[in-house]
Order: structure tokens, then C-alpha cells, then sequence
């Protein structure tokens, strides 16, 4: 049972991020906090975290919104939902007013961006299958093991429904790529278990994935640290045991990541396992600067020679 508090937002809805990847668009949080819980979730770190199965829906955002966009004297290019959030969480109250936002954004002629691990409902999508050329989508999918995803996402949708929701996202024409993050070492980084996934995401028509390691904070550990089993913890630990301390292309932020040679390791098997299926694989830049260069792209990038933006990704 998730426990939802109601709130004014005071700030702005519309705001910026410290993200090299999204320093080109507005970002939009509907919540503090997440339903779906995912251990690793870097939120957990945030000092207006309520907690786990706890979320706060700042009721006032669309009428916020409306205003902010009827005072702007220049034409906001794009949306991502959400850099600390999920737009289809399983809380109806989030999921009723992810529709009235999106479908005010869509009114304004805004392209909308989202990364999301939850189920996006009936109505929802026949929204976004209507503005399908406004929209980029992302569906987080770390593997096809049950087992592994309750484990780590407690309360995010099945593999099987993701993958699903992949597809028809695909048939309605809706650019739409799977983000493969985090994977995690010693659970989701073996050969099998990649070209597993590797295989159904290309059975949906993908033609994109991005992807990238766990990272750990303080928050993260402990989280990891109280919700897994002790030989599982350990288990993960022993990949971080060579730990390298890095920025990352965000404001003020650094992360405690693999090490290089094992990072570079995995990403190979993932480029070489995706080329067989015929799929671009692609490394967040912004998680990792010492391999990859430039930004993820997450939001997508604006194309300057149509009258609507279009999301293209790593161009």
C-alpha cells in the first residue's frame, strides 16, 4: 500500500537540470519520492525523500504549470518526466494527473520525453499515440528474471507487460528506445542473461538501447545494504571492490563506479551481443565520462529542419 501525501508546490514546475544530457530542456517531477521503490534509485539520497511506499503529489501542478507556460515569452522545445520520478507510477492520483499534464503539454505543442519502468494505462496511451510525433519514450528494462526484478524493483511493472507495452509503443509509431540501466553486476551482466534480453527487446522492434552500470552513494549502499539478502549484498559488493571515485556530468556529483577495465568489459559484451540482433547500443555518457563522450541523449535532441521537434538520440 503506498501512502500518497498531498502538497502545494511552491517552485516552479518547469525546471532545469544539472544533467549534461537534459541542459537543453525542462524537467518536470510530479512527485517527491517513487512508487516503484527501485533499490538503487539515487533519490533515496535526496533530503525531500519521503521514504519507501511513500510518495508526495504536488497537487497544485497542473493549474502551476498552465500559468508558467501562458508567461513564457519563448516556446519551450521539450519536457522529460521525470529526472526523480516516475510518470506511471501505480498510484492513481499520480497516473490521473500524468494525463492532465501530458495532455496540457500536448495542447502547447511541446515534445515530451520520458524514461519509465511502470504500466502505462490504456488512456494514457492512446494520448501519447495521438501525438505520437511529440513524443519520445524509453522504457527501463534490466532483465526478463522475475526473480531479479522483484528483487531490485519491488514495485515497478513485469518484464513480460514492459515488453509488451514496448511493442505496441513501436506499432502506434512512437520513437522508442529501452534503456538498459543499471546493469548489475554479478546478477544482470553475465552473456546469458544479456542476450536474453538483448533478443526479446529486438522481437519488439527496437532498433536503440542505452545503457550503463550500477553506480553507488551512500544512499544507494544503504539501501542495497537493508533490502537484500546478506549473500546477495555481498555479492553485488564484490564487483565494487576495486572502487573508482568519479564526477559524473552533473552539477557538484560524484559516484563511486566499477572499475574502468570492468565497466569496459561489460559494455563490449553489450555492443557485440546487440550488433548480432541488429541493435545500436549506446553508453550514457553522462555516468560514464571515461568511457564514452558527449550526453545520453535521454530526452532526445530537437531536429532544426522540420516545423516539430523530433526526438533523435545520439546524434
Amino acid at each position: 500500500m503506498i501512502e500518497v501525501e498531498f502538497v502545494d508546490r511552491k517552485s516552479p514546475v518547469l525546471t532545469p537540470s544539472g544533467l549534461a544530457c537534459l541542459r537543453q530542456v525542462s524537467t518536470i517531477n510530479l512527485t517527491a519520492g517513487c512508487a516503484h521503490d527501485c533499490l538503487y534509485c539515487y533519490i533515496r539520497g535526496y533530503r525531500n525523500y519521503p521514504g519507501e511506499a511513500r510518495v508526495t503529489l504536488y497537487a497544485n501542478a497542473v493549474e502551476r504549470l498552465r500559468n508558467e507556460l501562458q508567461r513564457k515569452r519563448r516556446a519551450i522545445p521539450a519536457v522529460y518526466f521525470s529526472p526523480s520520478s516516475d510518470l506511471f507510477q501505480p498510484v492513481p492520483q499520480v497516473l490521473d494527473m500524468a494525463y492532465r499534464v501530458l495532455k496540457l503539454l500536448f495542447e502547447f505543442g511541446i515534445r515530451v520525453a520520458f524514461l519509465t519502468k511502470g504500466v502505462i494505462p490504456r488512456t494514457h496511451l492512446q494520448l501519447l499515440a495521438e501525438y505520437a510525433p511529440l513524443v519520445w519514450a524509453e522504457i527501463g528494462l534490466i532483465s526478463l528474471d522475475e526473480s531479479v526484478l522483484r528483487l531490485f524493483e519491488p514495485a515497478a511493472a513485469r518484464a513480460s507487460r514492459r515488453l509488451k507495452q514496448i511493442g505496441e509503443l513501436v506499432r502506434r509509431g512512437i520513437n522508442t528506445e529501452v534503456r538498459v540501466d543499471p546493469i548489475i553486476p554479478g546478477f544482470t551482466d553475465d552473456e546469458s542473461s544479456l542476450r536474453e534480453l538483448i533478443a526479446a527487446i529486438a522481437s519488439c522492434g527496437v532498433k536503440s538501447i542505452a545503457a550503463s552500470t550500477l553506480f553507488l552513494r551512500p544512499a544507494i549502499t544503504a539501501s542495497l545494504r537493508k533490502n537484500l539478502p546478506s549473500s546477495q549484498f555481498n555479492k553485488l559488493m564484490s564487483a565494487f571492490s576495486a572502487i573508482e571515485r568519479m564526477d559524473i556530468h552533473a552539477d557538484n556529483s560524484s559516484i563511486q563506479a566499477m572499475s574502468v577495465a570492468s565497466r569496459r568489459r561489460i559494455y563490449d559484451r553489450v555492443r557485440s551481443i546487440a550488433a548480432e540482433f541488429g541493435i545500436e547500443a549506446k553508453i550514457c555518457a553522462c555516468k560514464n565520462p571515461d568511457l564514452a563522450q558527449g550526453s545520453c541523449g535521454i530526452a532526445g535532441q530537437p531536429q532544426p529542419s522540420t516545423g516539430i521537434s523530433l526526438p533523435l538520440l545520439f546524434q
